[in-house]
């Protein structure tokens, strides 16, 4: 057995959305009961995650946002371990989105990040 890595360029970026697509699915089918204190909604402005994150306190929590995926955990001393990361469709803007610990429930509202559009018109001579 040999290891062969894979380098995805530009050309092979569409299958990767398909990977997840199929991942998502998969763990969705599958893996759902893993985490049963999890709730995802979604509109047109953003999501919103709530977490039943019960004995952890706002100090032990972290959260960081890095593109469109979320990563929660508790620091090393916290009574209960807890890491996770979530990836959503599209990427977050860290700036309007926020996060909530009431009664051990963990909310976070996360904004959409607007796309860019690079495109250009140029003139033709």
């Amino acid at each position: 057995m040999f290891f062969a890595p894979v380098v995805r360029t530009r050309a092979t970026a569409p299958l990767r959305s398909y990977d997840r697509s199929f991942e998502r699915f998969v763990n969705d089918a599958f893996f759902a009961s893993q985490n049963p204190g999890l709730q995802v909604e979604q509109d047109e402005k953003g999501w919103t995650l709530s977490l039943d994150m019960p004995g952890v306190t706002r100090e032990a929590l972290s959260i960081s946002i890095d593109g469109p995926v979320v990563r929660i955990e508790t620091k090393a001393d916290a009574p209960r371990p807890y890491k996770a990361a979530y990836e959503l469709s599209q990427e977050i803007d860290a700036e309007q989105s926020g996060a909530r610990l009431e009664n051990g429930v963990l909310t976070l509202t996360l904004a959409r990040k607007a796309p860019v559009v690079t495109a250009r018109q140029i003139e033709i001579k």
